[in-house]
């Protein structure tokens, strides 16, 4: 095929990633609709984590029969649609209620996105690069995430208020939109619709479980983490949220650069040995976040654990994928069933706040439930010793 004709496929598809990094807004969002309505609570308005990821849950698997009756590149074209309505939502109507709907079109839209853009992806490159091109896709969706709390301080700063972010989302999803609308891409034949039975008969076996769980805990602490760290800079070190809110892009910095090296190590390491180093490192990140009020201690913190969690999801995802390598868009659906993680643990981050007066007491808890990536390290080198 011709090169030019592959970079012309392959460039709105792999905006796509960068349209599925909008997601991770929602954890400075959080901050600022505290501020905005002073009746909410942490354990409120960390509702709005549920309202979003709770979708992961319940249309992971239904997206995948979707895709398969209409189609991946209508399947990414309806995320779009339903993003750019979604952040319309709080530019006309702003209040709390309005703004639990606008994020819950954002999880649907996304929920379809991260179920079909992998897929689209193998129509428009070879199969022998697939596997860069999807590590160069994460490394888009990184680089959105970063953005996202810089422009939103920015945004802080006009005069219509970080809501400006909405907008600026709302079109750059339209962009997207159009562009891989009059972008020509030839499917690949349809495979077997995803079956329900078939991909939940998957919980038959122990270790997809395990890591099923797995991506749930990931999920959840990093949805968590970038709800919390704001308010914990704010906390210990007398931020205002516009600043409080760059912790945010330290954070999701550090796991950039953590995807990057961790894509270059893991062509000369064992993923094994590798899942174990990152996991402890993540928990000395953690440990040592709690135990210092200096803001830069705590930025290097948040830094060290954004390092050594860059790369679990990924690896997770592999060696479930390998574990059942004729079951693949069923194990696929599964895990990312498993993103309604962040769902869950946020608003239980909100009620330990809540309860104890102190964003440390989230953090906390966030430290109690790494403890299970501590356990999983066993299942992880059990499978290694299943493969060899």
């Amino acid at each position: 095929m011709d090169k030019k004709i592959v970079g012309i496929k392959i460039l709105p598809v792999m905006f796509g990633f960068f349209i599925m990094g909008f997601v991770d807004i929602i954890g400075i969002a959080i901050s600022y609709v505290k501020q905005d309505f002073v009746f909410l609570n942490d354990t409120l308005v960390n509702m709005l984590a549920m309202s979003c990821f709770f979708w992961f849950l319940v249309l992971s698997i239904p997206t995948g029969m979707l895709m398969n009756k209409i189609g991946r590149k209508k399947t990414v074209l309806l995320s779009f649609i339903l993003n750019i309505v979604a952040l319309c939502i709080p530019v006309f109507a702003y209040d709390f209620t309005f703004v639990m709907i606008a994020f819950a079109f954002v999880g649907i839209g996304n929920t379809l996105l991260q179920v079909s853009l992998n897929p689209l992806l193998t129509d428009v490159v070879a199969k022998e690069k697939l596997t860069g091109t999807l590590t160069l896709g994460q490394f888009v969706k990184a680089i959105c995430s970063f953005l996202g709390p810089i422009i939103t301080s920015w945004a802080a700063g006009m005069s219509f208020g970080w809501k400006l972010i909405f907008p600026i989302f709302a079109i750059t999803s339209l962009i997207a939109l159009i562009w891989l609308w009059f972008t020509p891409i030839e499917e690949s034949e349809k495979v077997a619709t995803v079956s329900l039975d078939v991909t939940l008969g998957l919980f038959k076996d122990r270790y997809i479980v395990a890591f099923f769980i797995g991506i749930f805990v990931l999920v959840g602490v990093d949805v968590g983490m970038n709800a919390t760290f704001p308010k914990l800079l704010m906390e210990k070190c007398n931020l205002q949220l516009s600043e409080a809110g760059l912790g945010n892009s330290v954070y999701f910095f550090s796991r950039t650069l953590g995807a990057l090296g961790g894509g270059i190590l893991l062509l000369k390491y064992s993923e094994i040995k590798f899942f174990k180093y990152s996991v402890f490192l993540a928990m000395v990140g953690l440990v040592a976040m709690l135990l210092s009020s200096n803001l830069w201690i705590i930025l290097v913190c948040v830094a060290v654990f954004g390092l050594g969690y860059a790369n679990l999801f990924s690896i997770i995802f592999s060696l479930s994928l390998k574990r059942v390598p004729d079951k693949a868009n069923e194990v696929s659906s599964l895990l990312i069933m498993g993103v309604s993680g962040g769902a869950i643990i946020t608003p239980i981050l909100g009620l330990a706040s809540d309860s104890f007066g102190t964003q440390v007491a989230a953090i906390i808890l966030i430290a109690i439930v790494w403890l299970y990536m501590i356990y999983l390290i066993d299942w992880v080198k059990k499978i290694g010793a299943l493969r060899n």
